[in-house]
């Protein structure tokens, strides 16, 4: 058999053992998925983006954002969700409704678990980002729904005019309290330590708010109530002083919880964020990470549709290496 027969012959037979449903299948839908589904249709790959809510993930929660190059102008988080879907799927990408239970590696092909059946792809990029983490004092689990919430921008109508509590110290707690802050002259914003921890112009805005009192050294240690939230117990840590105040919501930011539950043998940092390379890529080769789950010292909008686009380009890398088609 002549060299060239043998080398296509081979390049063949690899093929038939890399069938699989898609080329690759992007968990998550938010800002770093959506993102990365675009490269990677444009990229000529068949693309699955798996979502087990709506796309957008927390970006949908983000009242005014203002900060994304190219808008001068705020756009409201929900439509610039909108945006990255329609532009996902204007070039080929696919949206899937299902919840993923697990991922492993095959041989070369990734099998992805979902509530809905087995797929199959090439490489897997994991955008599945973080979740809302709670203090778990007493009260918050009971109240839920009832005046404890984790979305001021969801919630906070139902409190209108009525005083409400805001509790942490980072960009959300901030930007979460300057949307209440429209909504009523009552808003209480504490903090546990004696600065804010979120970006000087966010923290400026609600320290210059009128609408805003900040406390510091302050704790929550309990949300009281009967049918609803009634009251909270505060604890101020700098004069080992506790006290009552009354109080008709609890709106709580205090950091996320990276989802990884589905991933196994994954190598993830002190906190459980999954730690990659430059090219986005997890110590499985052919498994990529983007956006919110994955280690990073600046979590933003801007970051997460970043690494997703470069997520995507190094799966495309991968897949072309795969099938022997990477440009020497």
């Amino acid at each position: 058999m002549a060299f060239n027969q043998c080398v296509t012959k081979n390049i063949r037979e690899k093929e038939s053992t890399m069938e699989t449903d898609k080329d690759l299948i992007i968990i998550g839908g938010g800002p770093a998925g959506l993102a990365a589904a675009q490269y990677g249709a444009r990229g000529n790959l068949k693309v699955t983006v798996i979502e087990e809510m709506a796309t957008g993930g927390q970006a949908l929660l983000i009242d005014d954002l203002e900060n994304y190059p190219g808008f001068p102008e705020p756009i409201k988080g929900f439509d610039f969700c909108q945006r990255l879907e329609q532009q996902a799927t204007n070039f080929g990408a696919e949206i899937m409704n299902a919840s993923v239970n697990s991922v492993r590696k095959d041989g070369d092909i990734f099998v992805v678990e979902t509530d809905r059946g087995k797929m199959t792809a090439l490489a897997v990029i994991i955008a599945t980002g973080a979740k809302h983490r709670h203090l778990n004092v007493p009260g918050e689990k009971e109240f839920a729904g009832r005046g404890v919430s984790y979305c001021a921008t969801c919630d906070g109508p139902f409190f209108k005019d009525q005083k409400m509590l805001v509790v942490g110290g980072g960009d959300a707690a901030c930007d979460e309290a300057s949307y209440l802050a429209n909504l009523t002259d009552k808003v209480i914003l504490i903090h546990r330590r004696d600065r804010f921890r979120a970006q000087k112009a966010l923290a400026e805005r609600v320290l210059n708010n009128k609408n805003i009192e900040v406390r510091f050294n302050t704790e929550l240690k309990e949300i009281m109530g009967s049918a609803k939230v009634e009251k909270v117990k505060l604890f101020h840590n700098k004069e080992n002083r506790e006290y009552e105040e009354d109080m008709a919501a609890v709106f709580i930011f205090v950091g996320t919880v990276p989802q990884t539950s589905m991933l196994q043998d994954v190598e993830l940092d002190n906190a459980g964020y999954i730690v990659t390379d430059q090219r986005m890529e997890t110590n499985i080769k052919g498994m990529f990470a983007a956006g919110d789950v994955r280690s990073t010292p600046f979590r933003q909008v801007v970051v997460a549709t970043g690494e997703g686009a470069i997520a995507a380009h190094s799966a495309i890398q991968y897949i072309d290496e795969l099938r022997g088609e990477a440009y020497v």
